[in-house]
């Protein structure tokens, strides 16, 4: 399983974790990082502080790669982040929500690694000629805050892996060994996953969410925010159904961004009350059935990834 990705960030398996925002959990962060994969842990809009103790915490139960994820439009104080990142000399950072142009080289300059997560052709182009030192492709399948042109993973990854020198990791609607070979064989070095790692052990969310995922059909999520073109995938429940009967009706931007705000998503993630609160999924949420360790999750993708290519080259 090694490849460029894994040689630049120093990783056993081409696996990274995908941001979570304001309900990242610093300790599946460095599970995933001690099981061979890259472990993120999302700013989102978590003040400050918050964002050093999660820092602290990941990086004191880890002694190998991990991430934090900066959406640089979005925190309001990304400059201090980003002097937390280099305080903690955190190895890599994913960038997304917001021109990388200026951020990139800072980084550079304290052997940082940069990953830059785009969602078309034309954004990961501007990223390269940035410095990015990976791309991240995500779909429409994926979880939470997406993009509006709504390219799906499948036919995003071959058009920017065809465009791009560095190289490009697939996200959106991946939980498995078997998307993992899908998306080596359309010339991605690796996989973005953040709905299969919430449905671990060590992931330190509600039992209500886990339970929301296991249970899930190919029809358990749903889109709000497209009336705003504020487009965030989530889990179909009472909350969320509510927020789309509002903005079919007189809600207007401004109430739809108060309903959505990150404490909502918290109050579904970690309190588990889908009455006053929703929780992010992805589409691929209807093929995950169990909930492993991570270590054991890692070991069966990568061994069913193997397998998978394996039995493709001898069907030639």
């Amino acid at each position: 399983m090694g490849n460029r990705v894994t040689d630049i960030l120093n990783i056993k398996y081409p696996i990274i974790q995908g941001g979570m925002g304001n309900i990242s959990d610093p300790n599946l962060a460095s599970a995933i990082s001690e099981a061979g994969g890259l472990g993120t842990i999302g700013v989102g809009t978590i003040p400050v502080e918050e964002v050093r103790l999660k820092i602290e915490t990941m990086v004191k139960n880890t002694d190998q790669p991990c991430c934090v994820n900066i959406p640089i439009s979005v925190h309001p104080d990304t400059e201090q982040v980003v002097k937390e990142v280099i305080k903690y000399k955190v190895p890599v950072v994913s960038l997304s929500a917001g021109n990388p142009s200026t951020l990139i080289p800072l980084f550079h300059e304290h052997d940082i690694k940069v990953i830059c997560v785009t969602a078309s052709v034309r954004q990961a182009k501007k990223a390269e000629k940035a410095g990015a030192d990976i791309v991240v492709c995500e779909g429409y399948e994926a979880a939470g805050i997406n993009a509006l042109n709504e390219s799906t993973t499948m036919t995003l990854v071959p058009q920017i892996v065809k465009e791009l020198s560095v190289p490009v990791i697939a996200a959106g609607g991946i939980a498995d060994g078997k998307g993992l070979a899908a998306a080596l064989s359309l010339g991605a070095q690796g996989v973005q996953m953040g709905t299969r790692f919430v449905a671990t052990n060590e992931a330190g969310f509600h039992p209500t969410y886990k339970k929301a995922i296991l249970d899930a059909s190919d029809e358990a999520t749903m889109i709000i925010g497209r009336r705003f073109q504020k487009i965030r995938r989530v889990m179909k429940g009472e909350y969320a159904a509510i927020l789309l009967e509002l903005e079919n009706g007189d809600m207007n931007l401004e109430e739809f961004m108060e309903k959505t705000d990150e404490d909502y998503h918290e109050i579904g993630a970690k309190k588990g009350n889908m009455k006053n609160g929703f929780i992010n999924g992805g589409q691929i949420a209807g093929l995950i059935d169990d909930c492993p360790s991570v270590a054991d999750l890692m070991k069966s993708i990568v061994k069913e990834a193997k397998e998978v290519l394996e039995i493709s080259v001898r069907q030639l």
